[in-house]
């Protein structure tokens, strides 16, 4: 069972998980240094531990830890009992979902191991906003997709914040990075998937019609800034586009991620 220990002290060093979460570049180093990742929320932390990640601490106030006492009496990690005002000065933000939890990071599969068995999988190209990757790992889990693929210089689906805003759809979707990234499409091109890229280019066609009858599909999504690179839209088997009315030509790439995943489960 965890050992619970209480804390009023915000430069404790057992803290240094938590501390300044605001700072994202400070984050996205920190926890590519230390080999972590931070959970937040009752469901989310249980989450990552029904998905076999290993605890490093909880923190939370004393009003929290009964909701997650089962949680705790599966591990040994120290459980932080500090008072809300506390946590908020150590992480920089109101923990209004009760509770965070630090966790070890895995060894991310190969690209062969996450396809295998698939039919249905998101490609990322470069999306850097951890909001819209979390968003579009939860459309891929809710309209089930087996698995996610990014580029390697996509955002952190374990970032705090995409793990929140995918309600920890991170932790039931295999996903890895792609190691390289010129020849990816056509590497899964040759793996038997055809590859449809959203895009805007002049020769795209509807995604109805884009992945009607395909058999294994990989939906291509590029940056929200400047989309697909050319390499990537113009390496891809088909280009699709989702019909709009006039005067609207794109949605956010994680709104028109729901949509194609949609389409694409129904095809």
């Amino acid at each position: 069972m965890a050992n619970v220990v209480e804390i009023d002290d915000p430069a404790d060093p057992r803290l240094g998980d938590y501390r300044d979460l605001r700072d994202v570049e400070l984050r996205k180093h920190v926890e590519a240094e230390h080999g972590l990742f931070l959970a937040e929320g009752e469901k989310v932390v249980r989450r990552s531990v029904q998905a076999g990640f290993t605890p490093r601490s909880f923190l939370m106030a004393p009003r929290w830890v009964a909701g997650l006492a089962d949680v705790l009496e599966t591990t040994d990690a120290p459980c932080y009992l500090v008072e809300e005002a506390l946590a908020e000065q150590v992480t920089g933000f109101h923990v209004h979902r009760g509770a965070l939890a630090s966790f070890e990071r895995r060894p991310l599969p190969s690209v062969a191991a996450v396809l295998d068995g698939a039919r249905s999988v998101l490609v990322l190209e470069d999306l850097v906003d951890h909001t819209n990757v979390g968003a579009i790992f939860r459309s891929g889990a809710a309209f089930g997709f087996d698995a996610v693929l990014l580029a390697p210089r996509c955002a952190d689906p374990l970032y705090r914040r995409s793990i929140k805003v995918g309600m920890g759809a991170v932790f039931s979707t295999p996903w890895t990075r792609l190691p390289d990234w010129y020849d990816a499409l056509p590497s899964l091109s040759a793996a038997g998937f055809t590859t449809v890229a959203l895009t805007l280019a002049d020769d795209a066609t509807a995604i109805e019609d884009a992945v009607a009858g395909v058999d294994k599909v990989a939906l291509v999504l590029g940056s929200e800034g400047h989309g697909l690179s050319r390499r990537w839209e113009r390496s891809a088997d088909r280009r699709a586009i989702i019909p709009m009315r006039a005067g609207i030509d794109s949605l956010n790439v994680a709104a028109a991620t729901a949509v194609a995943c949609y389409i694409t489960a129904r095809r």
